[in-house]
């Protein structure tokens, strides 16, 4: 099966647990654009701060909206927290595991436990369908070291 076609079948399935018709998905482009300059930044942890095994991650974003993952509107999104990994290929949903934290209902910031440790973290922003906007907004990677 092709990686379009399995994006697609990814769409559908989104659509129907959702609670909306497939034909809102078949007419969508795959990726929504991002305005220039829109940025998504950490308020909390900062890069090489040393952290607690619980603590929250607090979420900043410029030139951009914050929405509900389904909710279709123009030059918003939800935030993504991938924590020791990196983004998968932007014209594909982001995966929702361990590695990527979807914040869904349009938080902005999410309590975290990590085993001690440095760990990486990263934030992502998602269009309704979890698929990064292009060009990705995306924060730079931090390092941070749960004591």
């Amino acid at each position: 099966m092709s990686r379009a076609r399995i994006a697609a079948a990814g769409l559908f399935a989104l659509a129907a647990w959702q609670g909306l018709p497939a034909e809102a998905v078949a007419q969508t482009p795959a990726r929504q654009p991002a305005p220039p300059g829109a940025q998504v930044y950490f308020h909390y942890p900062v890069d090489g701060l040393s952290v607690p095994e619980r603590f929250t991650v607090r979420i900043g974003l410029r030139g951009m909206g914050v929405a509900p993952a389904g909710v279709n509107h123009a030059r918003t999104g939800h935030h993504h927290l991938l924590i020791d990994t990196e983004p998968g290929p932007p014209e594909q949903p982001i995966p929702s595991d361990y590695n990527h934290i979807h914040l869904g209902n349009g938080q902005t910031e999410v309590v975290v436990t990590l085993p001690k440790g440095r760990h990486t973290l990263q934030l992502l922003l998602g269009d309704y369908t979890h698929t990064p906007h292009d060009p990705p907004v995306m924060s730079p990677k931090i390092t941070i070291n749960v004591r």
